[in-house]
């Protein structure tokens, strides 16, 4: 899926967002397109998220998703609402082969080798690592990855700015997801785009 492949690679963090205020959502984007992270993952946390979605995806520069999708009403509400990638935190057949049908650029979440094999049986060789720490961190990663040559990852889950380096230094991972770029409460711009920055300055190569 080139479209997703080229989202991975156009940050080396892609936000992950739990808004509860639809009224945050333009000035937490303009402050993270400032910064330079461009890739936005709305979280399906919250009641207000599906207007997160539509509120952010107005602002100029940014490429909107929705995570936490967990079955086709998610995703065609999310794609309604303006969602341009979908992160689901698993690979079922039925998201799968709506996200498939609807052609929209898919990141499932793998944990294991199996799940890895059911989303190659799909055609899909990029996944969400998830959640990257309880499910053994880098070790784990490292492992999954060598038999799986062609397979990317974005690990999610536990991974924090300091210890995002060491996670983007591996050969099979594209981009990793954080919480940490954008912190619960009223959004603090000036805060917000200096995390962005710092952020984007983690890429290694």
């Amino acid at each position: 899926m080139t479209g997703i492949d080229a989202l991975m690679r156009s940050v080396p963090v892609i936000p992950v967002l739990v808004i509860e205020e639809a009224e945050h959502a333009e000035p937490i984007a303009r402050a993270l397109v400032a910064g330079g992270l461009t890739a936005l993952e709305v979280t399906l946390r919250t009641p207000a998220a599906l207007d997160v979605i539509r509120a952010m995806a107005r602002v100029e520069g940014a490429v909107v998703g929705a995570g936490t999708v967990l079955n086709a009403r998610d995703l065609d509400a999310a794609i309604a609402a303006g969602a341009r990638f979908i992160v689901s935190p698993g690979l079922t057949a039925p998201l799968t082969e709506a996200a498939l049908a609807r052609g929209i650029p898919y990141l499932p979440g793998v944990a294991n080798a199996a799940d890895i094999m059911r989303g190659l049986d799909h055609g899909l060789d990029r996944f969400k690592f998830f959640p990257a720490e309880a499910s053994g961190g880098i070790k784990a990663l490292k492992a999954l990855a060598a038999p799986f040559g062609q397979v990317r990852f974005c690990p999610t889950g536990g991974i924090s700015e300091t210890t995002a380096p060491d996670w983007l230094a591996i050969e099979a991972v594209l981009c990793v997801g954080g919480s940490w770029v954008v912190r619960p409460g009223p959004p603090d711009v000036a805060a917000i785009r200096r995390a962005a920055e710092a952020a984007c300055a983690l890429r290694t190569g």
